[in-house]
């Protein structure tokens, strides 16, 4: 019986913490939670969850999938919207951050492991710990759930940012030390790793229509669209965007050249409508973008 009221108290708690931060600052996309079951909750469509087991035994089927995690696993779900049939055990006790991927997209930079992590990541969410990695996520994660109610911080958005990276990455860390990235041999797979190929070669600099990537792997833009979105959960659009972001963001940053003459050199059809994509996935026009880096 006082577990059960103990368990009632933490959910109590995390659901106050998100509707409180959610309130005071409605641009933070972020919530820390302790009830398990939300790890499929329709409001997190298009988020990502980041989950640690620190007791107890949780089941859920992702993605038409049946997966068990135990004390130290941990769990990166990609499409909580593909989550069902969750339950737990009396003891089950987790901890979980959970992010838009817009945010996360604005603090981790496209990168080869990242794609096939999370590609390897979306066939099976679980990655097993040992006692002392999962301690340091959870200190990751308590990191970011200390600091979330902070929302009178000058630099919230950077601050949350900044303490998202150590969790990210020692989470990669992780991953990558138990696990080959799923980009195996089969046909569509082999689809798959060369269109990420495609995109780490920059190509997106000035093609950015599925037909174009279609044809450099000698498909449909069908076909392309349909394999890589049975085996990711993403659509090539979403991966096309993920590296052309990361690229605008560079030339913004690290450049001279002016807003004008990046949307040349990168073959936007004209500076208003490279003007709008930005603003689609960064949040604000390039003019504002810049006026961000510079110091208050």
């Amino acid at each position: 019986m006082f577990h059960k009221i103990l368990q009632f108290f933490h959910k109590m708690q995390s659901e106050l913490l998100y509707i409180c931060v959610m309130a005071e600052n409605q641009a933070l996309e972020m919530v820390y939670s302790t009830d398990f079951h939300l790890i499929g909750a329709e409001r997190f469509r298009g988020w990502c969850v980041h989950l640690v087991c620190l007791s107890g035994e949780g089941r859920f089927t992702y993605n038409a999938r049946d997966f068990v995690m135990g004390k130290n696993d941990a769990a990166i779900i990609t499409h909580p919207e593909k989550v069902e049939a969750t339950s737990g055990s009396d003891d089950l006790q987790v901890e979980m951050i959970v992010a838009s991927m817009e945010f996360l997209w604005s603090q981790i930079p496209a990168n080869s492991y990242g794609i096939g992590g999370g590609i390897s990541l979306f066939v099976n969410p679980i990655i097993h710990l040992s006692e002392q990695d999962a301690g340091i996520l959870v200190r990751d994660i308590h990191n970011i759930r200390d600091r979330m109610p902070a929302t009178d911080h000058f630099f919230y958005h950077e601050l949350l940012g900044s303490l998202v990276l150590p969790m990210i990455y020692d989470l990669y860390h992780f991953h990558a030390r138990d696990h080959v990235p799923t980009l195996a041999t089969d046909r569509t797979m082999y689809i798959v790793r060369n269109l990420i190929a495609l995109l780490e070669g920059g190509r997106c600099k000035k093609h950015r229509e599925v037909a174009y990537y279609a044809g450099q792997l000698n498909v449909t833009p069908k076909y392309l669209s349909e394999t890589v979105k049975r085996r990711t959960g993403k659509s090539v659009t979403y991966y096309i965007d993920r590296y052309t972001v990361t690229m605008v963001k560079e030339y913004l940053d690290k450049t001279n050249m002016s807003i004008s003459e990046i949307a040349d050199e990168m073959n936007f059809a004209s500076l208003s409508y490279f003007s709008r994509y930005v603003a689609k996935h960064i949040g604000m026009s390039p003019k504002d973008y810049r006026k961000s880096l510079m110091p208050k």
